[in-house]
This record gives structure tokens, sequence and C-alpha cells, in this order.
């Protein structure tokens, strides 16, 4: 459903903001090896989380990537999605037609509304606070 970009950004994010609660700002090396992702490809994701104010970046010897407490509550699931992927993994047709509308749909239209929708809803609703909680919790979990 995500293109790889966006999963990788999604993992950097939680990844980021996991170490940023606690107190530790992270490194690209350490990223890319924890999201099993190249490290060049690592960097161009949080280049593009960056500049959309998603992720904060810090030059220097103690520098690296993190999320304040603002950040992870401010920061959804969709606006990682938007950054990388932009708004057609809930809003295209399921099959990539151009032309798929409620007038002329494609043979999946109405199925893939409802699963679109849902999506969109979770992706609104699921910030990194919630993310990190669950992982605490042991009810998810991720290699961190």
């Amino acid at each position: 459903m995500f293109s790889k970009t966006c999963e990788y950004a999604i993992r950097a994010t939680i990844y980021i903001a996991n170490k940023s609660k606690e107190g530790t700002n992270v490194g690209l090396k350490d990223i890319a090896k924890n999201i099993d992702s190249p490290e060049a490809f690592t960097a161009k994701i949080l280049q593009k989380l960056v500049k959309d104010d998603l992720v904060s970046s810090i030059k220097g010897p103690n520098g690296g990537f993190s999320l304040s407490a603002t950040q992870q509550k401010e920061v959804y699931l969709i606006d990682v999605v938007r950054c990388i992927d932009g708004s057609q993994t809930y809003d295209g047709c399921g099959l990539g037609l151009s032309q798929c509308s409620e007038e002329k749909p494609c043979p999946i239209h109405f199925q893939f509304k409802e699963v679109r929708t849902k999506l969109k809803r979770m992706l609104e609703n699921t910030n990194m606070v919630i993310l990190l909680e669950k992982l605490e919790r042991g009810e998810t979990f991720l290699r961190l």
C-alpha cells in the first residue's frame, strides 16, 4: 500500500521518536542500520522529513536527528505519508487509473474507496506518541 520509501520513512520517524524519548539524538548510520535501509537512501528520506519539519536535524558532534515532545504529539502518520508519497495512497484509484471517479468507476472503485477511507482515518488519528505507547506496552513490535 505504501511505497518502500514511505515504509522506511515511517520506520525512521518511529525510531527517531523512540530515541528522542530516551533523550538521545540519533545519527544517520544508526537509523539506516536499525530500519534496514541503505544509508544514502535513508539520508534522502531524512532530508525530506526535515524539510517538512517532521523531524529535526542538529549538526555537530552531539548532533543527529530528533523529535521533540511537541513533534511527537503533532507528527501523525498522514504527515509522513503525505511528505513521501503524497495523497495518492489514500486518494487515488486502486488500479492506478487517472480517470477513475464516482461517475466512471474502475472495477474495484467502491470496495477500494472503503479501504482508502479507513486507511486515511487511521493515518489521521495516529501520532508518534500513540505508536510509542503501543511499543512500550508490548502491543506492537518494531526492531528498535
